[in-house]
C-alpha cells in the first residue's frame, strides 16, 4: 500500500459557532464545534467519519464544502489553499466539492417538479439551451437507476430510496470529483440502504470520484470505506484504514461504538466495552482529554491536557496515552469487542 497525494488536506481545522443571542436573557456561549482536526482524503478513496449525534461531522462536511466558515486552520483542495479566499474565488475553487444532504426531500422544492430542479443548475453553470439540459437531465436521471419520466414527477410523488437518487443526480450533473455525503442512508429499510450504497460503489468506480461519508451506522461504514475517522466531541480520536478500525480498535470510545453495535449473539456482559456517565457539555469540557470523565482506563495524567494523535501503526493514528495498555487487552478479548460480522445490508 503506497501513500497517494491527497486530494483534500485539513490541517489543524477548527469551527468555532457562536453562541445564540437569547431576549431577556444571558446570550448562549460559543461552542468549539471543530477542534483542531487534521486529515487527508486520498483521491477515489471512501473516507468514512464516524461518531456519536453532536460530535462534529455535519459541521466539518459543511466547512469543507464552504456552508460553514472556519475559525483556525487550513483546507487544500487537490494541492490548493481553497480556506480563507473571498467568497467569489472561494466558489470558484470549490467548484469540484458537492454535498449530498441528508434529508433529500428537505433539499428539494416541493413546487418544482424533479427536472425543474435538476435544469437550475445547470442553469446556474451556464446551459443554455433547453434541449441540452434536458438531455443531460434524462441521461443522469438514468445512470442513477431511474426513468428519464421521473422529471415530470414532483419530490411528493417519490420514495425515500428515490428522493436519495435524485439528490445524487443533482450533484452529478455539476460533475465533481469530491462529494460529501451526510448520512446518506438513514431513514431507509435495509434493502433500499444496500441499493443506494451499490450506487454509490458503481458511480466512484465509474465516474473516479471520490467520498467522505459521514454516517453513524458502523455496519455500513465496515464495508463501504477504506479508512475511517472516529469524532468525538469536535476532535478525531482514531484515524485507520477500515480493517483496523474494526479489528484492531485501540482508543476507548472506539471500542464502545463498536460494543454497542446490535449483533445476532451478543458478547457476554463482561467482554463489552463499559462507558460510564454521559458525553459532557461542549461549552463545559473535562480538563485534559475530551473523554476523561467517561473512560474505564482514565489515569490522573489524562487530565493534564488533551492528547495529540500518535502513530499506533504504519496508517493507524489514535489520540490516547493509555492505548499501549489498551491493546494487549485487545488481543485478550478483541474478537467479542471487535466481531468480524455486523449486521448490515450486503453490499457487493
Amino acid at each position: 500500500m503506497t501513500e497517494a497525494s491527497p486530494l483534500l488536506e485539513l490541517r489543524d481545522l477548527t469551527v468555532t459557532l457562536a453562541g445564540q443571542r437569547r431576549w431577556l436573557r444571558r446570550s448562549a456561549p460559543p461552542v468549539q464545534a471543530v477542534a483542531g482536526v487534521s486529515l487527508s482524503v486520498r483521491g477515489g478513496e471512501i473516507l468514512g467519519l464516524v461518531g456519536e449525534s453532536g460530535c462534529g461531522k455535519t459541521t466539518l462536511g459543511r466547512t469543507v464544502l464552504g456552508l460553514q466558515q472556519e475559525t483556525g486552520g487550513e483546507i487544500h483542495f487537490d494541492g490548493r489553499l481553497v480556506s480563507g479566499l473571498p467568497p467569489k474565488r472561494a466558489r470558484a475553487v470549490r467548484g469540484d466539492i458537492q454535498y449530498v444532504h441528508q434529508d433529500a426531500a428537505a433539499a428539494l422544492d416541493p413546487w418544482w417538479s424533479i427536472g425543474r430542479t435538476l435544469e437550475e443548475g445547470l442553469i446556474v453553470k451556464g446551459v443554455r439551451k433547453v434541449a441540452e439540459r434536458r438531455e443531460r437531465v434524462d441521461r443522469v436521471l438514468t445512470a442513477v437507476g431511474l426513468d428519464a419520466s421521473a422529471r415530470l414527477r414532483y419530490p411528493h410523488e417519490l420514495s425515500g430510496g428515490q428522493l436519495r437518487r435524485v439528490a445524487l443526480a443533482r450533484i452529478l450533473l455539476l460533475q465533481p470529483r469530491f462529494v460529501v455525503l451526510d448520512e446518506p442512508t438513514a431513514g431507509l429499510d435495509m434493502s433500499v440502504q444496500a441499493t443506494v450504497l451499490n450506487l454509490l460503489l458503481e458511480l466512484r468506480q465509474r465516474l473516479g470520484l471520490t467520498y467522505l461519508f459521514i454516517s453513524h451506522d458502523l455496519s455500513v461504514v465496515e464495508r463501504l470505506c477504506d479508512r475511517v475517522a472516529v469524532m468525538y466531541l469536535g476532535h478525531i480520536v482514531e484515524f485507520a484504514p477500515a480493517p483496523e478500525i474494526f479489528f484492531r480498535s485501540l482508543h476507548p470510545y472506539t471500542r464502545a461504538l463498536l460494543a454497542a453495535v446490535p449483533r445476532l449473539e451478543p458478547a457476554a456482559p463482561e467482554a463489552r466495552e463499559r462507558v460510564v456517565g454521559e458525553p459532557p457539555s461542549a461549552v463545559h469540557l473535562p480538563p485534559g482529554c475530551v473523554f476523561s470523565n467517561r473512560c474505564p482506563y482514565v489515569e490522573p495524567s489524562c487530565r493534564q491536557a488533551q492528547p495529540v494523535p500518535e502513530s499506533a501503526g504504519e496508517y493507524h493514528q489514535v489520540a490516547c496515552r493509555r492505548w499501549p495498555a489498551i491493546e494487549p487487552e485487545h488481543h485478550r478479548r478483541g474478537a467479542d469487542v471487535c466481531p468480524p460480522a455486523l449486521s448490515s445490508p450486503s453490499v457487493a
